[in-house]
């Protein structure tokens, strides 16, 4: 996958987000929750974009590493919404719940790639 591919990904996850989001009762949990997604959801996807004007190796980590924080983040939202039962359309939740996932295991393995080639 090419940086290119990647942002659309993340873009893609962020648009999925935000539609999750819209999806949460309008409650003082709910309402909660909605913020705290759609900051974290969308974030990685701002944050691959700064990533690819870093200044150096040890920036592009660092941007790269708030992106893969960011997406934890996410991912233990979700699983609250998950639990908690906020939401039910449950398709959404666990297409959101995969695709999370996937993008963490993307960016350790990038974040520990460019580590390994940086110190060679």
């Amino acid at each position: 996958m090419n940086r290119f591919e990647l942002e659309e990904r993340l873009i893609v996850f962020a648009a999925r987000i935000i539609e999750l989001a819209e999806k949460l009762p309008n409650s003082p949990i709910g309402n909660h929750m909605k913020g705290q997604i759609v900051r974290s959801g969308t974030s990685p996807a701002l944050n691959y974009g700064e990533a690819q004007s870093a200044e150096s190796k040890k920036d592009f980590i660092h941007k790269m590493s708030v992106c893969l924080k960011e997406l934890r983040e996410t991912f233990v939202a979700i699983k609250i919404i998950k639990y908690s039962k906020l939401l039910t359309e449950v398709a959404l939740l666990e297409e959101c719940y995969v695709e999370n996932n996937e993008l963490i295991s993307i960016f350790v393995k990038s974040i520990e790639t460019v580590k390994k080639n940086k110190s060679a």
